[in-house]
């Protein structure tokens, strides 16, 4: 059995931001008991995921009207630093599945980005936690507000940090890392719940009616496809699959999926169908296959499609709702029931090797694996299990 190796993960999906890990070391399966938990401890309410770039871990959690960021000992989960930043919620928020923060931080040249559920940009330092600067998204920028939050998470480009912000002439605005001025804005468009992902020298963005392409170099949109849900909702990132040059897209609320192909002279839809629904979870691309939870409120089935063709090579029941990382052929999976388990998933089928039942219902956020440990948390606490 392979499992994934030490090496950074500095954004919300990894590296890539495709939620593949790099490398591998041996590994076994779990025992009947279950893994070995190396460290667990309360943690407040939140999605975002763990950031790392080899030291402390890095999250949100929620206290109060504050969301917090904390930065954690890898090796025993206690606080170095956090740093409560004021998030109030807006009158007519919707807070039924969860008060936030539903962003994921961003580790860039020594500094660390976060943007809280009312829309708040900030830069932190990584070593102390103080906050270097910060912009107000949907109050100085004119962004639009979002009735469950803010919940994109940043993406690293060049010298700025790039956050979808939505509206005439901002659908993206790139912010200058070193003291957070604006440096562009650039699309046309209401912002959802996405975060954008870097595709062959474009900023893909999906919106709340569509999925466009901008390039950061002239500003100019590239390419923009419709695809629109019951509520303007789209809350999985796009995902992209490099050697076959598609990007696919999928939501819920009745939006289905879309392939796309992208090249030099902009966009065309390849397919699209209701057959794979991915909520509010994430979708990941190997070898030419995108695997991802199928459903909204009912079952959601572990499902995988051909990147090219659209067509459903399989479905799987083995999870209510799965959210994961690829380690090679390896699914490191969060399940919405609480448990945590690793699968072996291919173009032919998944296969269940290890689970356990280590959180509480709600488990959505994104798992991450570092040198030889699986990092997960739920809505109540956080854990390491070794690996």
């Amino acid at each position: 059995m392979l499992f994934a190796a030490a090496g950074s993960w500095p954004q919300f999906g990894g590296p890539g931001r495709d939620f593949l890990v790099p490398g591998k070391v041996e590994g076994k399966p779990w025992p009947a008991g279950g893994p070995r938990v190396l460290w667990e401890r309360p943690l407040g309410d939140g999605y975002a995921s763990f950031v790392t770039s080899g030291g402390p871990l890095y999250t949100m959690y929620r206290r109060g009207s504050d969301d917090v960021v904390i930065a954690l000992d890898p090796a025993s989960g206690k606080t170095i630093w956090e740093t409560p930043l004021a998030a109030a919620h807006g009158p007519g928020m919707n807070v039924e599945a969860g008060p936030g923060p539903h962003s994921t931080p961003l580790l860039a040249n020594g500094r660390l980005f976060v943007t809280t559920v009312m829309g708040r940009l900030a830069a932190l330092d990584v070593k102390t936690g103080k906050v270097l600067w910060s912009q107000e998204l949907w109050t100085k920028h004119n962004g639009n507000k979002l009735e469950r939050g803010y919940a994109s998470s940043p993406l690293a480009y060049k010298d700025t940090v790039i956050v979808p912000v939505g509206g005439n002439g901002r659908a993206l605005m790139a912010f200058r890392q070193s003291d957070g001025s604006p440096a562009w804005s650039a699309g046309d468009g209401r912002n959802s719940y996405s975060s954008p992902i870097s595709v062959r020298d474009q900023i893909v963005i999906f919106l709340a009616k569509e999925v466009i392409g901008i390039d950061p170099a002239t500003r100019a949109t590239r390419w923009r496809i419709p695809h629109q849900t019951q509520f303007d909702i789209h809350a999985a990132t796009p995902t992209w699959c490099e050697a076959e040059g598609v990007l696919v897209i999928s939501s819920g609320y009745d939006g289905g999926a879309r392939g796309i192909a992208i090249t030099a002279d902009g966009a065309r839809e390849l397919w699209a169908h209701k057959r794979l629904r991915v909520h509010h979870g994430n979708m990941a691309c190997r070898e030419g296959v995108v695997y991802g939870s199928s459903g909204d409120f009912g079952p959601a089935p572990f499902t995988a499609i051909d990147a090219k063709t659209g067509k459903v090579l399989w479905q799987d029941r083995a999870f209510s709702k799965a959210n994961f990382i690829l380690a090679d052929d390896q699914a490191f999976v969060t399940d919405d029931d609480g448990s945590v388990a690793v699968a072996q998933v291919s173009r032919e089928g998944l296969k269940v090797i290890s689970e356990a039942q280590l959180l509480k219902a709600n488990s959505w956020t994104v798992p991450m694996v570092h040198n030889g440990r699986l990092f997960v948390r739920d809505r109540h606490k956080a854990l390491a299990i070794g690996l």
